[in-house]
């Protein structure tokens, strides 16, 4: 298994448990992942930041190591001839390595979980992708047919988020008192999981969170860290002007850090996140949301050009809405972003009635997604 980002580490940790629940017989773990799928019984290759990169400026320099990593991911799989290989999602480095595994043991099932969104950019994808993949794993249930348009087969196993953890009354009560908040609005500020992003997100929403501070005296910010960039975060917030509460990692399991994520998510007014799949956690907790991105003039140029849609945020996709606000790329201004939160608080909002939406055709009412993805990837390998 390998995987890439902390989504796919939440994935991973998921499917591993899955398919432990799935068949009694005795299953071997291994590749890349990260906390989770670590503590679910895989050891890792290396660490799985090394990988979670995004934007050319960004991996550019970074191609060397990843060259190395590549080589040295492909070559454990090749000598230890598995029965599976599974790439979650990260389909430029998995995609590189595949090719290597099919061409060392062409008889290998390879198995990719989370389909390439072919419908939103590089449509190509999908075509380059069926040279080295039999399976695929859709999260999204209008995927399967772009993936079996190109000949592979592919599973809708329902969307993870959707089973996200109960937030009952009483535990939101009692993490209020153990952190001293207080009834008046509550802001959950999310930078990112990527260094990249902590870099270019956290000095916009340093300025925001003074802006909406001085309109709203009462304000309290609330910033659940991601474990990979917990030390930059850390660094970057030092100097804002405005000290949200801090969510660190120490001396927690995982299940605690996720738990304590979506209380928050839940007892809040709004949330400023950098774009991306926690937006649909947030939607999860009924959490309303400004969405932001901000990235190199590199990547901007290269991706307003390949993008065949015009919003990055999976909630207005699958309503086939604008209601969640976006600043990306040269939107993403202080200005803007601002007034949007500023709007979002002083207003009822529209959103709710679209994340109900976006969780029912998500799959809340089927079975549990780490099951029927586990089922499908047994299907394969029968």
């Amino acid at each position: 298994m390998i995987a890439g980002e902390l989504s796919g580490d939440k994935l991973g940790a998921s499917l591993i448990e899955g398919l432990r629940y799935e068949t009694d017989q005795k299953i071997i773990f291994s590749g890349i992942g990260g906390p989770l799928m670590e503590a679910a019984g895989l050891k890792s290759l290396f660490n799985i930041s090394d990988l979670s990169l995004m934007g050319l400026a960004e991996i550019i320099p970074k191609i060397p190591m990843l060259l190395s990593r590549i080589n040295t991911t492909a070559n454990s799989i090749i000598n230890q001839r598995p029965d599976v290989l599974i790439t979650i999602d990260s389909p430029d480095f998995c995609m590189r390595v595949a090719k290597k595994v099919r061409k060392a043991h062409p008889k290998i099932k390879i198995i990719h979980y989370v389909a390439p969104s072919v419908w939103a950019w590089r449509p190509e994808r999908a075509a380059k992708m069926s040279k080295y993949v039999d399976h695929v794993l859709a999260l999204l249930p209008f995927e399967p047919p772009y993936m079996e348009a190109e000949g592979m087969t592919s599973d809708f196993v329902g969307h993870p988020v959707v089973f996200s953890p109960n937030v009952t009354v009483e535990a939101q009560k009692k993490f209020k008192k153990q952190h001293n908040l207080h009834d008046g609005p509550i802001i959950t500020i999310l930078p990112g999981s990527r260094i990249s992003e902590i870099n270019r997100m956290c000095p916009i929403f340093d300025k925001v969170t003074g802006n909406i501070q001085k309109l709203y005296p009462n304000v309290q910010f609330v910033l659940p860290v991601a474990l990979t960039v917990e030390e930059d975060v850390l660094k970057a917030v030092n100097s804002w002007s405005v000290k949200p509460l801090l969510l660190l990692n120490s001396g927690k399991d995982t299940k605690q850090i996720e738990y304590d994520k979506f209380i928050t998510y839940s007892i809040s007014s709004a949330a400023l996140a950098t774009s991306g799949t926690v937006a649909l956690e947030l939607a999860a907790k009924k959490c309303p949301m400004v969405i932001a991105y901000k990235a190199n003039w590199l990547t901007t140029k290269m991706v307003k050009r390949l993008a065949k849609i015009d919003t990055a945020n999976l909630i207005n996709i699958i309503t086939n809405t604008k209601v969640i606000p976006e600043h990306l790329f040269e939107n993403c201004t202080v200005e803007k972003i601002t007034n949007s939160l500023n709007s979002l608080l002083n207003s009822d909002n529209n959103q709710i009635l679209a994340m109900s939406e976006t969780m029912n055709k998500l799959g809340i009412n089927q079975e549990d997604n780490h099951l029927l993805a586990a089922k499908s990837v047994l299907k394969i390998l029968k």
